[in-house]
């Protein structure tokens, strides 16, 4: 008989943000196939007769293809096993949940969504910064600063250059300067407040605070490597009430590194 696929959230990175459901599932699956931004914690909670499968890609560095990740779901669950997808944050966030539905249905295979923290939602609580807030910020937006095989990225960047939203930038470290160029050339200030952080949530979590106009260079300076979120709009000038002011600015990077 052919198996069934859940498309899990594993969430930001702290184990004890995954879902019930998603635990459950986890110790019930027969196959796991997991990504690399996945914590080794989570991973442990697996079923320990369950075989696992590691399909993790590196920015430029794609060992394991889409398309292939997408055979091998469809082989795990024509093989009859009860495959657990476990993907970093939420499936359907930034992370290919509905490519793989879409390949996996038109194959008559039984799936379902498991959602997950997303890495802004986990960012946003683990430093205390809102994504909203009254006068502040009337709504969030979401945007992916990569672009598949490296492309130029084309992003509206009037839209996106609210001075009264939020800007979360998923996969921003490499274009971050082309990304503040765009909204200040927009007429975002170069002084709204940006925080940077890198593996939210987890033990090596970073985190830095800066302004539009140097958060390209302060990323630089200070070496920070991917999975990093930025967050930009004045929800920012928060963080000072967890007691770490504004001004402080990189340096915050060495007392969370």
């Amino acid at each position: 008989m052919t198996g069934k696929v859940s498309l899990i959230g594993a969430g930001p990175g702290d184990p004890e943000l995954l879902t019930l459901k998603a635990e459950r599932l986890l110790r019930e699956a027969t196959c796991v196939v997991y990504d690399r931004l996945v914590s080794d914690e989570i991973i442990a909670m697996a079923n320990p007769d369950a075989k696992m499968v590691f399909v993790g890609k590196m920015p430029q560095c794609h060992a394991v293809t889409q398309d292939r990740i997408n055979e091998i779901l469809v082989e795990e669950a024509q093989a009859g096993h009860r495959v657990a997808r476990l993907k970093g944050g939420d499936p359907l966030i930034f992370g290919r949940g509905s490519e793989e539905a879409a390949i996996l249905q038109a194959q008559g295979i039984e799936i379902e969504y498991v959602p997950g923290i997303t890495a802004a939602q986990g960012a946003s609580s683990i430093t205390g910064v809102p994504l909203t807030h009254r006068g502040l910020a009337t709504g969030v937006q979401y945007v992916t600063g990569h672009r598949q095989a490296d492309k130029h990225l084309d992003l509206d960047w009037k839209r996106l250059a609210n001075p009264d939203t939020t800007l979360v930038v998923y996969m921003g470290v490499a274009n971050i300067g082309q990304i503040a160029v765009g909204l200040m050339t927009e007429g975002l200030p170069g002084s709204t407040p940006v925080m940077a952080i890198s593996k939210a949530t987890s033990v090596d979590e970073r985190r830095m605070v800066s302004s539009l106009a140097n958060i390209a260079a302060d990323a630089r300076d200070a070496g920070l490597k991917p999975p990093t979120l930025f967050i930009i709009g004045k929800v920012v000038s928060l963080y000072g009430a967890q007691g770490l002011p504004l001004e402080n600015e990189a340096a915050e990077v060495a007392a969370h590194g």
